[in-house]
């Protein structure tokens, strides 16, 4: 009989734990901002996600920004038929978009003030953090016509080929200020959710 109540006991335990596992993974952060981490810039991003320059057929100019959600890359178009490809972090599924905008404002260690959405889903965030290296921003920020979205570094770059943020694009802090210095306000971006054929 004893060995039948610890094992009910086992299972009671069993089936609580169980069942408190969704309202605790709800509970969990979003792993995509991590306010005040500071970025491991000796992190090495799979080559996929490595800036290099590819060929790459569009109608676009030179200078134009071209974002692929679906790839997780952007392209930098570049004279010749060929562009500069970064490895990007997207959207989190339902946070994606697409549409033609241009650059309006560039900022270095960018401050952060997370938009009042974003602290409704994210009640932790902070209400508003100064630029440096523990800055969810990274080294740099684009911001992208009137709209909240941003191209900009991060302090986790191990979510680069990832869908991860609330619907701005992410590059590692080195990639983000070489493309920074490519770019001036007045740059044209495309965002593309899906590959055009």
């Amino acid at each position: 009989m004893t060995d039948f109540r610890r094992l009910t006991g086992i299972l009671v335990a069993a089936m609580g734990l169980f069942l408190s596992m969704p309202h605790a993974f709800a509970q969990q952060p979003d792993r995509g901002d991590e306010p005040g981490l500071i970025a491991d810039d000796s992190y090495q991003l799979e080559p996929e996600w490595q800036k290099q320059v590819v060929y790459f057929r569009t109608t676009e100019a030179p200078g134009t920004i071209i974002v692929s959600t679906a790839e997780r890359h952007l392209y930098l178009v570049q004279p010749g038929g060929r562009a500069i490809r970064y490895g990007i972090g997207v959207g989190r599924d339902g946070f994606q978009w697409q549409g033609l905008v241009t650059i309006t404002n560039k900022k270095e260690w960018p401050d952060w003030t997370p938009p009042a959405e974003m602290i409704q889903r994210q009640p932790y965030l902070p209400r508003f953090m100064a630029g440096g290296p523990g800055n969810p921003l990274g080294a740099r920020a684009m911001y992208l016509g009137t709209t909240v979205y941003r191209i900009h570094g991060t302090n986790r770059p191990d979510t680069i080929g990832t869908k991860v943020s609330s619907g701005c694009f992410r590059l590692v802090n080195n990639d983000v200020a070489d493309l920074y210095d490519r770019v001036p306000l007045g740059t044209k971006v495309v965002i593309r959710q899906k590959p055009e054929l």
